[in-house]
């Protein structure tokens, strides 16, 4: 943030980003970035003594308050770079999947910021949630086209004399899939419920749960096909060895399952915490 000695503001946004979903895409225009403020320049000084106990500055020095959103046009800018294109598990998604993007000196007009200083965890934590259950979403429809796959190769193909549905180890894949399948859909049903009846804040230990158990079971079926289908599970004939990478990245997109599994148990012991105060007794 640079503030001249007329007193208006602009800022200047330097920084690298990789794993930026879309941006090399011909159709990109413009690239919604979060970043942290830099309170440290020279001009900000004055501002920062005038407003030392403004509620404004005690959220902008708070953990998530030096966070701001901004919109930054791509197109015919000298300070956004595209630095390379990057693969998943070997697979290349250019020029629609995700690239690192060098971000340098470029001018920012107050106007560009999304709700203003600040605001950044706000706006992010404002889809989170929605986009969580709709990465779930996604999953399931997936591990349940892959699981169709591996029910048709059962009923076609043979080994010893039988078909593969006919094998007891066989049947086992089946029925864990079809349950892990049925699992994963009820606890994002559940979880959507409780987002349309109670609000994103009050579900967040169940948009936390949904993001590590989802990937985990449909990663488990898909995993089931491809050793139905054997060597074919694994090449380019079927979309399976592309749809277990898919999975296997979300379990480190959009936060790690480490993260939400300690959101999670922090909220659980904040209940426990509650029951016991109340009532002297553990709720479990």
């Amino acid at each position: 943030r640079i503030e001249t000695k007329t007193g208006s503001i602009h800022y200047v946004l330097n920084g690298r980003k990789w794993w930026s979903t879309g941006a090399m895409d011909p159709r990109c225009q413009v690239a919604i970035v979060l970043a942290k403020m830099d309170y440290s320049h020279p001009s900000c000084t004055v501002h920062q003594q005038h407003l030392q106990n403004d509620q404004e500055t005690k959220k902008k020095n708070s953990r998530h308050g030096s966070h701001t959103v901004v919109l930054i046009p791509m197109k015919n800018n000298p300070g956004v770079t595209m630095v390379r294109p990057l693969t998943v598990f070997g697979y290349d998604d250019a020029p629609h999947g995700h690239a690192e993007v060098a971000l340098n000196s470029i001018r920012v007009h107050p106007s560009q910021l999304i709700i203003g200083e600040g605001s950044g965890f706000q706006v992010a934590q404002a889809r989170l949630g929605a986009g969580r259950v709709h990465h779930c979403m996604r999953s399931i429809g997936l591990a349940s086209r892959c699981y169709e796959l591996m029910l048709q190769r059962t009923l076609e193909r043979k080994t010893f004399g039988q078909y593969l549905w006919q094998h007891g180890g066989c049947q086992e894949l089946i029925a864990d899939s079809a349950s892990d399948i049925e699992a994963a859909r009820l606890l994002t049903l559940h979880c959507a419920d409780a987002m349309d009846n109670m609000g994103a804040k009050r579900a967040r230990d169940k948009i936390a749960s949904i993001k590590v158990v989802v990937p985990e079971l449909t990663s488990r079926v898909v995993d089931r096909a491809v050793q139905v289908h054997g060597g074919a599970g694994v090449c380019q004939d079927f979309i399976l060895a592309r749809a277990l990478a898919g999975l296997r990245t979300l379990r480190i997109a959009d936060g790690p399952d480490a993260v939400h599994k300690r959101t999670l148990a922090l909220l659980e012991i904040k209940k426990a915490k509650q029951q016991l105060k109340l009532t002297g007794t553990s709720r479990l």
